[in-house]
């Protein structure tokens, strides 16, 4: 499903005011909703980042203020956006999540494998169009961006380009999570598709890096700890899930590459949710997704999340929103061919496979 990303000109104003990417709760009108059993309980499978280890991310912030407006407990599962997705196709016959929440193309690929019912939470009408789909099937609740990290204590600066990142000093200290595998390493693919114009010259690439490469990751979140450590130099990220890091892990750098003799360049990356078809708490479900569209839990994006708020009238001037604004300054933000994306992912993914022997 094709995405709509403003021109990083129109973004300038809006992520000044702009929120964070994790999703937090708010207030949402529900009061002690009952599932379909009668249970207070809601399961969410969901691409990690917006959950910390600490308990102070977007996540434990909003799904502890909902259980105790409701008295709806949250039961919690995360991992990589295709691992999630992977999980509820294998649980179809004996649905155990209520709500899924994963990057793109990846909610797109759930929709198609009939995975979500229509839903469209309180709060929606405030997202962007090309935020959500038309049927209600799924609607971003925490806007963000795709983005490498790198460790500022061991590089003056950070590198630039992808030929950068062949040079030799990066050797077994660069890593990116597995395309196909988790949302921010299908993200690698598709930038680099972008800026290299096409498949074939991207994988010649990625071929090359793969000298450098440390190897495989399903999770994106574990490779932020072994940057800040000097464990790696490079990896990948996303912005809302670094930046939030970063609160915690003072060596983080985010920067945005670019190929050689071009502008650094991003693109859009929602934690987009939906709600389980035949989901065992539906109403519950339902429930929480309205607290997570919610203008208090909106609020909190940017502050407690370090993201972006999906919803549009919700503009946050903390100081955090003020430096993602600095952050995504002068970077250029294209727009993915997401049904393309959607359509081709496995082909691409094997040929990524095949071009770097993983």
């Amino acid at each position: 499903m094709s995405r709509h990303l403003r021109p990083i000109a129109a973004l300038t104003g809006s992520l000044a005011l702009a929120a964070t990417l994790t999703a937090c709760g708010g207030g949402s009108s529900a009061t002690g909703s009952s599932s379909s059993g009668g249970e207070k309980v809601v399961t969410v499978y969901s691409a990690d980042g917006l959950k910390s280890d600490k308990g102070d991310g977007w996540y434990d912030k909003v799904f502890a203020e909902f259980t105790k407006k409701t008295g709806i407990e949250v039961k919690y599962v995360e991992g990589g956006s295709g691992e999630m997705v992977q999980r509820v196709v294998r649980e179809k016959t004996n649905t155990q999540a209520d709500v899924l929440v994963t990057l793109p193309p990846f909610i797109q690929q759930a929709d198609g494998k009939g995975l979500l019912q229509a839903y469209k939470p309180q709060g929606s009408d405030k997202v962007n169009g090309a935020d959500k789909s038309a049927d209600g099937k799924w609607t971003s609740v925490v806007n963000n961006y795709f983005g490498f990290i790198y460790n500022k204590k061991e590089l003056p600066e950070a590198p630039r380009t992808w030929e950068q990142l062949l040079d030799g000093r990066f050797k077994g200290k660069l890593q990116y999570s597995t395309p196909g595998v988790a949302g921010d390493g299908t993200a690698v693919l598709i930038k680099a598709m972008h800026d290299f114009g096409g498949k074939e010259p991207a994988l010649d690439h990625l071929k090359k890096l793969q000298a450098n490469n440390v190897g495989p990751s399903s999770s994106t979140s574990k490779l932020a700890p072994k940057t800040d450590k000097g464990e790696l130099l490079v990896a990948n990220g996303d912005v809302q899930m670094n930046f939030a890091q970063s609160k915690t892990m003072p060596n983080l750098g985010i920067w945005f590459p670019a190929k050689d003799g071009g502008r650094p360049t991003t693109f859009a990356l929602p934690y987009a949710a939906g709600l389980v078809d035949k989901a065992p708490h539906t109403e519950n479900g339902k429930k929480l997704l309205d607290f997570l569209l919610g203008e208090d839990a909106q609020k909190l994006v940017s502050e407690v999340g370090g993201g972006f708020p999906a919803r549009t009238d919700v503009k946050p001037t903390d100081a955090n929103a003020v430096e993602l604004t600095r952050l995504m300054t002068g970077v250029e933000v294209f727009e993915p061919d997401w049904a393309d994306i959607d359509k081709n992912l496995a082909a691409y993914v094997d040929a990524w496979k095949s071009a770097t022997g993983s």
